[in-house]
């Protein structure tokens, strides 16, 4: 992602090419400066990047029980290997479909903090098929307005640095659940008198093989990270589970059940089988309109309205700095045929329900793809169909401590809040909104509550000083909306 490639990026674009027929006409890959060898290449690359989302989904999403105590794709436990090979399909399906249509280097997939909103603030309220509807509505919905041409009044009615301080808070959010799952940070048990909620290992001290396991991921990934690493996410979840693996054998810690010691969620044991038919009980688990009944009209459109909101502006942002690292972007700063790349976009949001797996959204990593040469849909195109031969692989999923995967949690976690430095904390109208959507995001474990907050708070401070025309009206009605969501549970008590 240097200057350099993105200058030499802007340099290939601009070059003129003859017109070719077959592949390279289709993607128009002479065109735009590239090669079928590079596109290859830049598609073996972003999926190596990002496939460990295919490890990491699982262990956010199957841990969680829903409002009724079940799991999702079914059965008494965790069922991860059928939520990684769904995780797989739709993201292999719908990144060909980016390369095919929008015929951009872009690849789709379950998006981070949107399934960890799925999973602890959306099916803890009802059950995991009311969930993935309303995934489904929300993909639906975002469809409609890139189709009506109503996104940009979407797009313009939250201030950008409000939109910034929902992708930081939701990093701290993330990070949160990592060191959380890891044992680094552990619940106090409710005792009398005890006043901080949280603290280091199980008794204010770090304790563990496991521990030691995740310090080491940890470590690895940073490591790796800066070194520049080609996948550095992947190896170092690779990497760890070895080790994991091998102190399991040795110590047989068990599970933090039996333990505070052990492991947290996943005990890491060899399968009995690398490759096996694929676990298809995620795919068509939804209902469209359970969600409704179960929380009421007005939860239900705030969660919906709350997934949208961060489904659609990531989109934006993703696209664009693709674009630009590609030197692909218009002299207005928009990516080629934007709207095809919208439209695809918004089915995957939707897909990602119908497969039963969270909200698939664009990926920034397809950036390291880009880096690698990647200028067209082709690189897109060798990206899905890796995704697709990775469903053959789901049962290694139950391999992976979380201890192993989880240091990516925290990873991704920082990367979000370095967007932290675009809000401009001298301003008191925007810090003070963007400041109670970050914290309250992790500090009430609720991402709905933190942007509600932060609407809410944004509203007012611009009603106080007398800017309310400022406010724009969507936004006063979202506002509104959370007001009401906030005081339902306490005016309801009030009124029975």
């Amino acid at each position: 992602m240097s200057n350099q490639n993105a200058a030499g990026g802007k340099q290939e674009t601009r070059s003129e090419a003859p017109r070719r027929g077959g592949l390279d006409g289709y993607f128009k890959i002479s065109a735009r400066g590239s090669t079928i060898e590079r596109e290859v290449r830049g598609g073996v690359v972003t999926f190596f990047t990002m496939a460990y989302i295919i490890v990491l989904n699982p262990l956010i999403l199957g841990f969680a029980q829903d409002a009724d105590g079940n799991f999702l794709g079914g059965g008494d436990g965790p069922n991860l290997p059928a939520i990684a090979a769904g995780t797989a399909l739709v993201a292999g399906v719908m990144t060909i479909l980016m390369g095919v249509v929008a015929n951009y280097p872009l690849a789709l997939a379950t998006g981070l903090g949107l399934n960890a909103f799925i999973a602890f603030a959306v099916a803890s309220q009802m059950t995991w098929a009311d969930a993935m509807g309303l995934v489904v509505i929300e993909g639906v919905l975002i469809l409609v307005l890139v189709l009506t041409g109503f996104r940009q009044a979407v797009f313009d009615a939250v201030p950008a640095q409000l939109k910034i301080a929902i992708s930081v808070g939701i990093g701290l959010f993330i990070a949160l659940i990592g060191f959380v799952d890891a044992g680094f940070v552990r619940r106090i048990p409710d005792v009398a008198g005890t006043t901080v909620p949280v603290q280091l290992g199980p008794d204010g001290q770090l304790a563990g093989w496991p521990t030691v396991v995740f310090a080491v991921g940890l470590a690895l990934v940073v490591a790796l990270w800066v070194l520049r690493v080609k996948g550095a996410i992947l190896i170092s979840i690779l990497a760890t589970t070895v080790l994991a693996i091998i102190v399991e054998a040795i110590g047989d810690l068990g599970s933090s059940v039996d333990s505070p010691t052990g492991w947290s969620l996943n005990i890491p044991t060899l399968p009995d089988k690398v490759i096996d038919i694929p676990d298809a009980s995620t795919l068509g688990e939804f209902n469209l309109l359970g969600s409704f009944d179960r929380v009421g009209v007005v939860a239900a459109l705030l969660l919906i309205f709350t997934l949208m909101l961060a489904d659609f502006f990531d989109t934006m942002g993703t696209m664009t700095a693709i674009g630009a690292e590609a030197g692909l972007l218009d002299d207005d700063g928009n990516p080629p045929d934007v709207q095809k790349i919208l439209i695809v976009d918004s089915v995957a949001a939707a897909a990602g329900g119908l497969g039963g797996v969270s909200s698939n959204t664009s990926y920034i990593e397809s950036a390291s793809g880009v880096g690698e040469g990647a200028r067209t849909g082709l690189a897109s195109v060798v990206t899905g169909v890796l995704f697709l031969i990775s469903i053959l692989l789901s049962p290694v999923v139950d391999v992976i401590p979380s201890e192993a995967a989880v240091p990516a949690l925290v990873l991704v976690g920082f990367l979000m809040m370095q967007q932290v430095r675009g809000i401009d904390w001298d301003d008191l109208e925007i810090a003070i909104p963007a400041f109670l959507t970050i914290v309250l995001m992790p500090f009430t474990y609720s991402i709905t509550v933190g942007i509600g907050a932060g609407f809410l708070a944004y509203a007012l401070i611009q009603l106080f000083r007398g800017k309310a025309r400022s406010v724009h009206p969507l936004l006063w009605v979202v506002a509104v909306l959370f007001l009401v969501y906030f005081a339902i549970h306490p005016v309801t008590e009030l009124l029975t």
